[in-house]
């Protein structure tokens, strides 16, 4: 069997949500897409198409008056610079099966 294979692209998502109700609402968005590295950062392992459904998921939970969302998208090699002092782990993108 062969793995269908998608190019991933390694995706920092920070965040400063004023309100805790939005904050919630911003986190479980990401939850469903990364793992949260920080307070308000999360590291992603997202294809093209998932990126835009984030970005589409995100504006419709943020403030664009009062909340700041950065969404910084890079090729999936970056990841292997990241630099991690004290705890925590690399993200690692494991391999699924479509059956």
């Amino acid at each position: 069997m062969k793995l269908l294979e998608i190019e991933k692209k390694f995706v920092i998502v920070a965040y400063d949500i004023v309100s805790n109700k939005r904050r919630r609402r911003v986190m479980k968005c990401l939850k469903g897409m990364g793992f949260h590295v920080q307070k308000s950062v999360f590291e992603c392992l997202l294809s093209e198409e998932q990126v835009k459904r984030l970005k589409k998921l995100l504006l419709r939970e943020v403030d664009e008056e009062e909340d700041t969302v950065r969404i910084y998208v890079l090729p999936e090699e970056l990841k292997n610079e990241v630099r991690i002092l004290g705890t925590g782990e690399l993200l690692e993108d494991r391999p699924f099966v479509v059956i």
